[in-house]
Order: C-alpha cells, then structure tokens, then sequence
C-alpha cells in the first residue's frame, strides 16, 4: 500500500499561486520515452522486492503495488508483467508468513491483514492465517491501530517518542488521519477491523478542512488528500468526479505545482496519478509537464530517490513513479457524496 510517512527532503512553497512559478511546459513525452522510464522502474521494483530482508520488512507494500499496477493499468504488457510478479511475490509471502508471532504489535497485525488480502486475491489464501489474524486483531484498541478512535471523534496531532526517553516527534492530524485510512481500508477489504471501519474513518474528511497552505502540514495534508483518492477510487479502478471533492482536487493542483518548484518526484507522481483519476488528461500542460519532469529526473537504475541504505524510501520512489506515469483503465465514476459517505 503507499504508506504515511514519507520522506520528504525538502518543505514547499505551497502558498505559491497554483503553477504560477513553473516554467512553461515542455511538450508531453512520448511513449517512446514513458514507456522506458516505466520498465526502469517495474525492474527495480521487482529486484527489491526479490530481497529477502527488504521481503521481509516490506512484503504487503511490494504486493499491493504489483496487484494494483497489474488490475487497473491501460498498457496490457505492463499488466501482464506486474501481474507475474504479483504471482511470484504472493507465494513467497505465504511461505514467509505461515503464522502470526505471538509477539505482534498493531502496525504488524495491519502489515500482515494488508499482505494477507493481497495474497488471497493473487490466488495464495490461507483461511488458518486469516483466523490467526482475527484473534490476534481483537487484542488491539482503535487508538492502538489508528492513533484516535474515529468512531468518537476526529484525528488529531500526537507526539510519539519509541522508544523514550528521546525528542517527541510530533505527527499531524493529516499525518494520522493517513495511516487511519490505509488500515481500514485493508481492514474492511479483509474482513478483520483494526479497531474501526473505513467509513468511520472517511465521514471526518470534511473536518480536515480548509487545508493548510504552507508548512509545516502541507505536505502532511497534501498526503492524506492523495490518500483519500487511492482509498475512495480503489488504488486507480475508478474516476473520482472533481466535484465531488473541490478542496481536494485544487489542493492536489496546488501540490503538483510546489513538487515541480521544488524537485520532489513522489509529490509530483502522486499528484500526476490522482488528478488523473479526476479527469486530468495527459496532455493537459500541468500534466505534461509532470511527466516530463519525471521521465527527465529518474536515475538510471529505475528510481527517483533514496540511498542505497533507504530501502523504503527508493523502492517507494520507483512505484510513485510508475503510477505517475502510466495510463489507467479506470471504470465507473464516482459522481455522488453519498457513494462516499455509504462505503
């Protein structure tokens, strides 16, 4: 799944007017270019995920990634490949993951719920996983799964120090609100609650706003906005009509204006992919300019950002990229409030 807390190197300028400090844009690239990029990335992807300690620490986001690529891309030879990997990588999980550890934590039994759906789709189930899983999940509270307990009241900011003593590291209500979303969206996939449901969680968007314009919790907002969009649409299956969401949709505008100021590619990617899924074509000029951006910027072993040591932070990079880039074969179109307050 994309995940809450990225790494974000450097703090933008969100209070810009929208696209007003970006050079006019370049010419859309072409498939001749894109398609390069793309197969860069879903390379590295798949030899990353093929490591067995970054398997280990990161198996149900690798998963989700090569599901989602391979269910709702356009190209059918990137859906076939993804699709392939996603195969491989699912029996590998189960094998990795025969039983719960009697000593899981809530982020770990979410990790697992997440892989475990993943699998199951992918044709690897274990129905003795799953009630493991079950049991283990009514051990844990919604404020041990979420930070907050969406079913009482909104997301607010916490201060974390693990272990203590040390600095507090303070996470903002856009940054719980994030991890909320994502774990009870595989949650409810799943069948298992982590301490509330989705729907608990999506009726306190509107207390979000109005969104913040410049730091610090624009990137945290800018964040958890995106993340509205892959929980909504399903990770790409559906479009999202921009007036279902206006303070969404512009702040995703604004956001891919400061990433392309700024040089942040998985800004960039994540904005690229989600105003794709409101409508935004790719020859739009903001759009374009976007995929240009990214085409130009990768490295040349398939990712964008992240050490050799920052395992999370390249493979993560080179799946934002991808999504950004590719095309989408999105389905019905979510027109109504209700449909999102009814999930």
């Amino acid at each position: 799944m994309k995940r809450l807390r990225l790494v974000v190197l450097v703090v933008l300028a969100a209070c810009l007017p929208v696209f007003g400090s970006v050079p006019s844009p370049p010419a859309a690239p072409g498939d001749s270019a894109v398609a390069p990029a793309i197969r860069r990335a879903l390379a590295f992807l798949y030899r990353s995920a093929s490591d067995r300690a970054n398997f280990r620490a990161h198996g149900d986001d690798y998963l989700w990634a090569f599901f989602s690529i391979a269910r709702t891309s356009r190209d059918p030879q990137l859906a076939a490949a993804a699709s392939a990997m996603a195969r491989e990588r699912a029996q590998a999980w189960r094998r990795e993951h025969r039983n719960v550890p009697p000593g899981a934590d809530a982020e770990q039994i979410a990790n697992l719920v997440a892989g475990a759906f993943v699998a199951d789709l992918l044709g690897a189930p274990d129905d003795g996983f799953k009630q493991q899983l079950r049991r283990a999940a009514r051990r844990f509270s919604a404020d041990d799964f979420l930070d907050f307990d969406p079913r009482t009241g909104p997301p607010t900011a916490v201060w974390e120090c693990d272990p203590c003593p040390k600095p507090a590291t303070r996470r903002s209500r856009y940054d719980v609100y994030t991890t909320a979303l994502i774990v009870t969206y595989f949650g409810d996939a799943y069948g298992i609650q982590l301490g509330a449901s989705y729907r608990d969680v999506i009726r306190w968007l509107p207390q979000l706003r109005p969104y913040p314009t410049s730091p610090p919790d624009f990137e945290d907002a800018f964040f958890a906005v995106s993340h509205v969009v892959y929980t909504l649409n399903g990770y790409g299956a559906k479009r999202i009509a921009p007036q279902v969401l206006p303070a969404e949709f512009a702040l995703l505008e604004r956001g891919l204006a400061a990433g392309l100021a700024h040089r942040d590619p998985e800004i960039v990617a994540e904005a690229l992919d989600t105003l794709a899924a409101f409508g935004l074509e790719r020859s739009d000029p903001r759009m374009a300019r976007g995929i240009a951006y990214l085409v130009a910027s990768q490295r040349a072993d398939g990712t964008w950002r992240g050490g050799p040591a920052d395992v999370y932070t390249r493979y993560h990079s080179a799946w934002a990229g991808i999504d950004g880039l590719r095309s989408y074969r999105f389905g019905t179109e979510i027109r109504r409030l209700s449909e999102v307050w009814a999930r």
